[in-house]
């Protein structure tokens, strides 16, 4: 693994879990807790298993990333971070509200949470990866 991803990995995990604990902890509380009746028991939740994925996320999230990347700057990591959040947020969040009684409030705040998370993220990665200077 280069450093460049590597950097990437732990810029794009520590991001994603900071605003997945604003998202899930502090924006939703209310939301979840009102279909308590939906989740398992906070003392039986895995919540190792979220790290986890966090962690598969931002390292796949910023292998891709390397694998495109043409040095644009932050505007290459928004567009990068909004294709990848539609592809992860519109199925999560409307996936979800397909199969579970959830209200379709809690799955459009995922689904706009996720996306700017996700660009967000992007950001971040272009930040880590940098700006190529232009060629003359």
């Amino acid at each position: 693994m280069n450093k460049q991803v590597l950097k990437g990995t732990v810029a794009v995990f520590i991001v994603l879990a900071i605003l997945d604990y604003v998202v899930n902890a502090v924006l939703l509380k209310s939301a979840y807790e009102a279909t308590a009746h939906l989740w398992r028991p906070e003392a039986e939740m895995k919540i190792w298993i979220f790290q986890v994925v966090s962690l598969f996320v931002a390292y796949f999230f910023t292998l891709i990333f390397s694998k495109g990347y043409e040095g644009k700057g932050i505007g290459e990591g928004v567009r990068y971070g909004f294709y990848v959040g539609m592809l992860m947020a519109v199925p999560m969040a409307y996936g979800s509200y397909g199969a579970m009684p959830i209200p379709y409030s809690l799955a459009l705040q995922w689904f706009i949470y996720g996306l700017i998370e996700y660009v967000l993220a992007g950001v971040v990665v272009s930040m880590v990866f940098g700006k190529k200077a232009a060629t003359a």
